[in-house]
């Protein structure tokens, strides 16, 4: 699996000219708030349109300026897992995870409920309602679910941020076991460190809309 953007674009007065390739595994977007990190993944998922530019998933053309595509968000088979988790309150976790799962032809479909489950550990919430959850459980309810529509990409937009420290270190492991296990490629938005050094094999420096430095994490 690989992916590939190369844009530009504005929200407001702030300029993007971002350009990079990223392979399966978890390529962390890092930079200082502000840098416009969180506006290059709603360009990929297609939330903000690029004024120029590319963007491809494994072969799948998202956005090209130049011929003309520009496909809808719920084309794109991109998940989008943010700070707040953005559950369903109303109905169970259960019901959250397969919302879109039960909505997807069998053709795509690669997650398996099952297994997504056992995974994140989430096994013993399924009943339960996102009301009565930690922070920590409902974003591994979130991720799950983001997971569970078989995306081509996922993206994670800080999602450690509206955490503690100690529910912080609770879900980093069913991060990298995520990462270990579903082989695409995930975008990782943060400006912290020590979540780029646990869990990134390549880092993209981003700087006021500009692609800073890109190599590996180590």
């Amino acid at each position: 699996m690989s992916f590939d953007i190369d844009v530009e674009g504005r929200r407001g007065d702030f300029e993007l000219v971002v350009a990079f390739q990223a392979g399966a595994g978890l390529t962390a977007l890092f930079g200082p708030s502000g840098a416009g990190k969180t506006s290059v993944l709603d360009m990929i998922a297609g939330v903000l349109k690029p004024t120029r530019g590319r963007i491809a998933v494994d072969g799948h053309v998202l956005f090209d300026s130049t011929a003309g595509i520009n496909l809808k968000p719920e084309q794109r088979r991109v998940g989008y897992i943010f700070q707040d988790a953005r559950l369903f309150p109303h109905i169970s976790v259960r019901d959250n995870l397969l919302y879109g799962y039960k909505r997807l032809p069998d053709a795509v479909r690669y997650a398996v409920p099952d297994h997504i489950i056992a995974l994140l550990g989430i096994g013993a919430l399924l009943e339960r309602r996102p009301g009565s959850l930690s922070g920590g459980e409902q974003q591994r309810v979130a991720i799950g679910r983001a997971i569970l529509v078989s995306p081509r990409l996922l993206l994670m937009d800080e999602p450690l941020a509206s955490l503690d420290d100690s529910r912080k270190q609770e879900i980093m492991p069913y991060i990298e076991r995520l990462r270990d296990d579903v082989k695409i490629p995930i975008l990782y938005v943060t400006h912290a460190r020590a979540e780029v050094e646990r869990l990134a094999a390549v880092v993209i420096g981003i700087e006021k809309g500009r692609v800073s430095k890109a190599g590996d994490a180590a």
